[in-house]
């Protein structure tokens, strides 16, 4: 499924922009929820090396999907305007 980034996630890239860490840094404090912004829960997960979400969309459907530092920047900067996601297992 394909996702435009809304204000919920360009926000989240920006809170974990504005952090100022590196994967190493965030690896140290990985956490599964640490993110919880409209219909998105996630947190970095250092044995993917990246953030790993859940999206749920309006009928309680669950989906997820993964971006590194390099794709949050790229949605920070307007670059990437769309998601992948993948339905939850």
């Amino acid at each position: 499924m394909i996702l435009e980034v809304d204000k919920d996630i360009y926000d989240i890239c920006q809170s974990i922009l504005r952090e100022g860490k590196d994967k190493e840094a965030w690896s140290k404090i990985e956490s599964d929820d640490m993110f919880q912004f409209g219909p998105y829960i996630g947190g970095y997960d250092a044995t993917e090396s990246a953030f790993c979400f859940s999206y749920y969309d309006e009928h309680h459907n669950e989906f997820w999907f993964q971006l590194t530092l390099t794709e949050i920047e790229e949605i920070a900067e307007a670059k990437r305007k769309s998601l992948y996601l993948r339905p939850a297992e």
